[in-house]
């Protein structure tokens, strides 16, 4: 088939070494493996892997996260966008509208807008989790909220008090840090 118009070639982004490993150094296309990106340390809530780097993706934001028992991959939230999330290894669990459900390797979550969630780490081995997130509404103060769970604040993924304010919601964890890959957080494949 022929195009009535020329078209565009994307161009590939380049991959820059940064301290922790490997981020996308500008805009366009590009293949990471994730072994070798840059890891964030989020101390009391696991590793994540922000594929992104320093340009946010503008419509779907894509993370990888490795929970040891007990730790969150955020505070309890809903967002004006959907999420969705699939356990790759290990077990978890999830607080979601008020109620728990336990999470094993291959579990799917699914997220529509302004529904109440967060999954915790559950089991003796790492819990790696892929979470997905559409972005069309999260710039302003009507991006979603942290709301008050009874569920959440039990395993330390909830807010004494309801906010939209990311700040105030993670205030008692420290600031992530760039850190490496190491060897046992993702499956062996």
């Amino acid at each position: 088939m022929r195009f009535p118009y020329h078209r565009l070639m994307v161009p590939e982004a380049p991959l820059e070494q940064i301290e922790g490993g490997l981020v996308p150094g500008g805009e366009g296309w590009f293949v990471v493996n994730a072994r070798e990106a840059r890891w964030l340390h989020r101390e009391g809530r696991g590793e994540s892997l922000p594929f992104e780097g320093p340009t946010d993706f503008p419509q779907v934001g894509i993370n990888l996260f490795v929970l040891g028992r007990g730790e969150p991959i955020g505070m309890y939230h809903w967002e004006a966008d959907q999420e969705d999330f699939l356990v790759l290894s290990g077990e978890a669990l999830l607080i979601i509208e008020g109620e728990e459900r336990p999470l094993r390797q291959w579990d799917f979550v699914h997220c529509p807008a302004e529904t109440k969630h967060m999954i915790v780490g559950a089991g003796d081995t790492p819990c790696a989790v892929l979470a997905v997130g559409a972005r069309e509404h999260q710039a302003g103060a009507d991006w979603g909220a942290y709301t008050v769970d009874e569920a959440a604040l039990r395993h330390g993924a909830g807010v004494e008090q309801e906010t939209n304010d990311q700040e105030l919601a993670y205030a008692r964890f420290p600031t992530p840090v760039p850190t490496r890959y190491r060897d046992g957080w993702l499956p062996i494949g």
